[in-house]
């Protein structure tokens, strides 16, 4: 079979990225189900063996992460990790997002008092802070900027390491501040805060031009008490509006500056490398700094001298002779069927990885043979680390 593509491409050198005090901050990006949480673990397990004093934020509530950390659960704040070799002076520390809690330490952190609980009370932003789409990409963004203010004033970390939510695009990640500036630009808040921003008498003829008719079609569609809460919660929440904004656009060029580089994750399927270029396309179109590809669950390849058809006409030739089902032929039958489609199987894939080779030159790429069982514990964590450090198509 044909390799060249992708024996020629530029290898991903996961350890010099780990290891070069540059770098403070990794993004492993992608869609859902490609191993990104798995992987993002296994690079903050190799960065603090390695010396680095890192914390990982996962988005993934799978219980699983946590236990192969070594910790019976992950909340919204970091936890050190047992079981890490210290010897070089690194650290690990994990925590998984926790979307309604952030939101709520935003609005506690950013109001008075009495105006956050009134927020917090409110039933609108219960709804928002829960399901609000893209509710959960911005608040990744905001604890990514939390942890970065953090690492500089407190010196706890070196590198954080940010596994992106589980989306349905993988760009729903990049496009949270301008989705929360939408949002907020949107007409009906507009109308809604504007008679609180005006105040005083301007506030009364404002409810009056702005929300006179409109007001009265709303009551009838969603009643009286709705609406009503729904402008207690933009009046309550106005003043939160232009620092949810200016933050977003801080970690946003935070994203795009030296020291941050995103990691595009993927498994050797058709959608997923379509979806992996297309995030390619689209960080060099913003100027973000991509690192390269990991290609995960790689079906590994044996017997390289012998072809899948080869080993098809050779098992066909054997149960031909109609051998007992316990003889060695018959069990060699086996093996070289199982064989041949394991061949197949890594052709198809290799394909797959020369197309996107092909389709993007510049990328750096790495691999991650697909292992025997999942990763359930720190041993595993590690053999993915090593897999994505040495980076080929493993032969096993």
């Amino acid at each position: 079979m044909s390799r060249s593509l992708w024996e020629s491409t530029t290898h991903l050198d996961v350890d010099s990225l780990l290891a070069d005090p540059k770098t403070h901050i990794i993004v492993c990006c992608g869609s859902g189900g490609v191993g990104k949480t798995t992987t993002a673990a296994a690079l903050g397990v190799r960065a603090a063996e390695a010396g680095r004093r890192t914390v990982v934020l996962t988005i993934d509530p799978a219980r699983r992460l946590a236990q192969s950390l070594g910790l019976s659960e992950l909340d919204n704040t970091p936890a050190p990790i047992p079981g890490i070799d210290a010897s070089t002076g690194g650290s690990l520390d994990a925590m998984m997002l926790d979307m309604k809690r952030t939101f709520d330490e935003v609005v506690i952190a950013h109001s008075e008092p009495g105006r956050a609980q009134a927020i917090l009370d409110n039933p609108f932003y219960q709804a928002l802070s829960s399901s609000f789409a893209g509710t959960q990409e911005y608040m990744a963004m905001e604890k990514l900027g939390q942890l970065h203010h953090q690492s500089q004033s407190e010196a706890v970390w070196d590198l954080i390491i940010v596994d992106t939510p589980p989306s349905r695009s993988a760009l729903d990640f990049l496009d949270a501040p301008k989705r929360l500036g939408a949002f907020l630009d949107g007409r009906l808040i507009r109308i809604l805060a504007a008679p609180a921003r005006a105040g005083g008498r301007a506030y009364v003829r404002l409810l009056t031009a702005s929300l006179g008719v409109f007001s009265n079609v709303l009551n009838k569609i969603v009643g009286a008490q709705v609406l009503t809460d729904l402008q207690t919660f933009v009046a309550s929440f106005d003043a939160l509006f232009g620092g949810f904004r200016e933050r977003a656009d801080q970690t946003y060029q935070l994203l795009a500056a030296p020291g941050t580089a995103f990691v595009v994750v993927a498994a050797p399927e058709p959608d997923a490398l379509r979806e992996a270029s297309y995030f390619v396309e689209r960080l060099e179109s913003e100027g973000m700094p991509l690192a390269g590809l990991v290609l995960n669950r790689v079906a590994p390849v044996r017997l390289p001298d012998l072809s899948p058809d080869q080993a098809s006409a050779g098992a066909e030739r054997l149960r031909a002779s109609d051998p007992p089902e316990d003889s060695t032929e018959a069990l060699t039958a086996a093996l070289l069927e199982l064989h041949a489609d394991r061949m197949r199987e890594s052709e198809r894939q290799h394909h797959l990885a020369d197309r996107f080779v092909a389709a993007n030159p510049r990328v750096a790429v790495t691999s991650v043979t697909a292992l025997a069982q999942d990763v359930h514990d720190l041993v595993g964590l590690r053999e993915v680390g090593q897999l994505m450090a040495s980076g080929t198509f493993t032969e096993g």
